[in-house]
């Protein structure tokens, strides 16, 4: 999936349902009455915009706000998530049912006889279009994973126009292949979209190399014409419960219903979506209990939750299946040789005091961030390494101890610097300088003020040992289009600038096993991390369902710190309290099931 999957409600903010308590998990209870179809509901959006509209977006484009817009439009193959469930979403999927054979080898997609807005079918050559474009084109669409769909298809077959059989080129763990990659491909109109020009015919272009090549490169370039995102012909035929009504420069975006989705249609007439540069305007709007219907709240503005009852709205909070990360860029060119050398990641992650953030910043709203798989939300992957804390708990005098034996004149609260360079046992590294201070920058996304806090705290607790870390905040989008364009392939050419990045979170599949994040080569391993045993283990979880390999993964993930694992904030809903069906979220496809809510009459 995109990296940086959010919630449309302020990026990331989920839903549990009363109006009683605020209680991890989605424990409390939705309101119910009879339907009321029709209304208007606007929900809000925190410091980032969609800006791609085509669902194959590029490589380099990360933005995972864009999955927000157009999930509704042209849903996946396999939705995930049911409600709070992490399962697959049999309702709102475009199969029927899957059916593997040939040792897992071979799956057979049966579709459902479905229709796009225009009334046309929703047919096997929907399917096809999409695997030509990507077969010719995968290295530049941003959900490829290594080596996996299309690279991993021997032979497609359509033997009629509602089933597609996938000949796979070698066995996989079919819970990871519907989990994981089946997730990734929407269905798209080939009877509209197999054109290479606005003006020009539509055909079979995609059924060469060049010609999908040609569709996929005009589709993209309409994409990112956000003017267009409401006006143009392509963007109107759909197979998703809403149409895209109107798109704003600025991130305001409106959807109407479908009147032609074959699956069950919304009850609500419209629904806004509305953007707030920060936290504080958008708490600001909620106390005039006016303008917005939905909206996450901000953990530093908890104590408005009565007050916030008072005035009509419900609140409740949801963990998120995910993993908040520092990113460290192995390939930078000054700090590079620095964080490439595990002891100083180890170091780094001794002086994040998780507990304290989970406390402090987020109120004890926040998964504790102990290794790469989340505590709360998806406890049942998560091995007795991470439910005890961890292999790295906070030990300012382990990280200490670390940086002494590996070379380094340690000087608390000022600035640590190797005074032994070398590759020897003892000896600072190689490509480290005698001399050389343990600095960094830190750059991370702006608009809340917990994202602030949290990482003051964390600049303070670093200079514990001496290390500093300067930070540096700027828009969702500035930071995430600066990280899109650090690929494999490009970190030992460029280096690429930054140092050490934080952009939220990366949210999971619901089989949450690292592939695209610490495989090497992985579409979302920003920091160019790469080693041969990671990607065993990883391989181990696509190939086999026995559990403990995946624990073998975890735990090894753990303690090589690809990322700096810190806490994941909880998701904190405010909605309406006429409103139903905004609880239970399902928080494991991206955004909110808009499709399932009403106002009681």
């Amino acid at each position: 999936m995109a990296a940086v999957l959010a919630l449309a409600a302020t990026a990331c903010t989920g839903g549990g349902g009363s109006h009683r308590s605020i209680s991890d998990g989605q424990s409390a209870t939705a309101s119910h009455g009879p339907v009321k179809r029709g209304g208007t509901v606007t929900v809000a959006e925190v410091s980032a915009r969609p800006d791609f509209v085509f669902p194959l977006a590029p490589a380099t484009n990360e933005n995972g706000y864009n999955v927000n817009l157009t999930e509704g439009l042209w849903p996946f193959l396999v939705v995930a998530g049911d409600g709070a469930q992490a399962q697959v979403n049999k309702d709102r999927s475009l199969f029927s049912s899957l059916d593997w054979a040939n040792g897992d080898k071979q799956v057979t997609i049966h579709l459902k006889p479905w229709n796009w807005s225009d009334g046309k079918p929703v047919t096997s050559r929907d399917f096809t279009f999409v695997y030509n474009l990507l077969k010719a084109n995968y290295k530049n669409w941003n959900a490829h994973l290594q080596g996996l769909f299309p690279e991993d298809v021997a032979k497609v077959a359509t033997p009629d126009a509602h089933t597609v059989v996938l000949d796979l080129t070698r066995s996989y763990n079919p819970d990871f292949y519907t989990d994981d990659v089946l997730s990734t491909i929407p269905l798209l109109p080939q009877h509209a979209w197999d054109k290479t020009s606005a003006s020009g015919p539509v055909g079979d272009s995609d059924t060469t190399a060049a010609g999908a090549k040609a569709v996929y490169s005009f589709l993209q370039k309409e994409g990112a014409k956000t003017g267009g995102f409401a006006t143009n012909p392509l963007w109107q035929v759909v197979d998703g419960p809403w149409q895209l009504k109107e798109f704003r420069s600025n991130g305001y975006y409106s959807y109407v219903p479908n009147p032609n989705y074959s699956g069950a249609k919304p009850a609500i007439d419209k629904l806004v979506v509305t953007p707030f540069t920060t936290d504080t305007p958008e708490i600001n709007a909620l106390r005039s209990g006016s303008s917005l219907d939905v909206a996450g709240l901000p953990l530093n503005d908890i104590a408005q939750a009565q007050a916030l009852r008072s005035s009509g709205y419900s609140i409740a909070s949801v963990p998120i299946p995910g993993v908040a990360e520092i990113v460290p860029n192995l390939y930078n060119a000054s700090a590079g040789p620095l964080l490439r050398q595990l002891y100083v990641r180890q170091a780094l992650e001794y002086l994040i005091d998780r507990p304290q953030l989970v406390s402090k910043v987020y109120n004890g709203y926040a998964d504790p961030g102990n290794g790469p798989v989340p505590v709360k939300a998806t406890g049942t992957w998560a091995t007795p390494l991470e439910k005890s804390g961890g292999p790295y708990p906070y030990a300012p005098d382990k990280a200490t101890s670390l940086l002494r034996a590996h070379g380094w004149k340690v000087v608390p609260s000022g600035k640590t610097t190797c005074r032994s360079p070398g590759t020897g046992p003892t000896q600072c590294g190689a490509g480290i300088k005698a001399g050389q201070a343990l600095t960094f920058q830190l750059v991370y996304s702006s608009g809340r003020a917990t994202t602030d806090q949290q990482f003051a705290a964390i600049k303070s607790s670093e200079a514990q040992a001496g290390i500093t870390v300067n930070l540096k905040s700027e828009p969702f989008n500035t930071l995430i289009s600066t990280l899109g364009t650090c690929t494999a392939a490009s970190h030992p050419a460029s280096g690429c600038g930054w140092q050490l990045a934080s952009y939220g979170y990366d949210p999971y599949p619901l089989y949450p096993n690292g592939t695209g994040f610490f495989d090497t080569g992985g579409t979302n391993n920003y920091g160019g991390y790469s080693d041969p045993k990671m990607d065993q283990l990883i391989k181990a979880t696509e190939y086999g369902s026995d559990k403990q390999a995946f624990f073998a993964y975890e735990d090894y993930a753990a303690r090589q710190l690809p990322w700096l694992w810190i806490p994941l904030r909880s998701s904190i809903l405010v909605y309406r309290s006429k409103l139903q069906g905004v609880v239970p979220l399902n928080p494991f496809n991206g955004g909110l099931n808009y499709e399932d809510w009403s106002y009681t009459s």
